[in-house]
């Protein structure tokens, strides 16, 4: 995208003025993975603001369309992803269909919940991209099915090595409105954190499993 730079700092500076994004290096937040870690990211909090969730919503429909052309299906990742995804399908008047994280273990035992038509260019629309592992699991369920999955779009990317060697791996294109880099800077700049706390967030991007914040001293 031509402004993808005024798009990175818009997306950073709405989703830190919610508080979809916390940033507290002195007083981290515990992951699900067990890491610790000075930034949390919710962006379904997003949802709840009908101008930042319009503005989401465009941007992704536009970088859909300038990235990857003429798609014929747009899919979600449960759970968060499957709004985002509803919002950008309805914008573009395309089917949709999310992927569970898991089969239902009753009924036709979905994974895919909708109509999917073999051969069909399918975007899947994720909200946060951390390891890329659930994202590209969704992915291949999709490709399984049949689909020919052209790449994969989030709202924001940590923008870890790990994810981009797993996406490299499985051949799917992954981009994002937003990353961790541009988020920092519109931080700093708008006075989010403090001067001493940049050095901080850069290091845990840079070892996230290994960092404490006894490191930051």
């Amino acid at each position: 995208m031509n402004n993808m730079n005024e798009v990175e700092q818009k997306v950073a500076e709405s989703l830190l003025q919610i508080k979809a994004i916390k940033l507290q290096p002195k007083s981290p937040f515990t992951w699900a993975s067990g890491w610790k870690s000075p930034i949390y990211c919710d962006n379904r909090v997003a949802l709840s603001h009908p101008p930042i969730r319009t503005y989401i919503r465009q941007k992704l429909s536009e970088l859909i369309q300038e990235e990857f052309g003429s798609v014929e299906m747009v899919s979600g990742v449960a759970t968060a992803g499957i709004p985002q995804g509803v919002l950008v399908a309805q914008d573009l008047g395309l089917p949709f269909t999310y992927v569970r994280s898991s089969a239902k273990d009753h009924g036709r035992e979905n994974l895919i919940e909708g109509e999917v038509i073999e051969g069909q260019r399918v975007v899947v629309i994720e909200d946060l991209v951390s390891t890329g592992k659930s994202s590209l699991k969704a992915v291949q369920a999709l490709r399984d099915a049949g689909c020919n999955v052209v790449g994969l779009v989030s709202i924001f990317t940590y923008g870890f090595p790990e994810a981009e060697a797993n996406f490299s791996a499985a051949k799917c294109r992954n981009i994002s409105l937003c990353n961790y880099n541009a988020l920092i800077d519109v931080a700093a700049e708008r006075n989010y954190i403090l001067s001493e706390d940049i050095e901080v967030l850069k290091r845990w991007r840079e070892n996230p499993s290994n960092w404490s914040p006894d490191q930051s001293a």
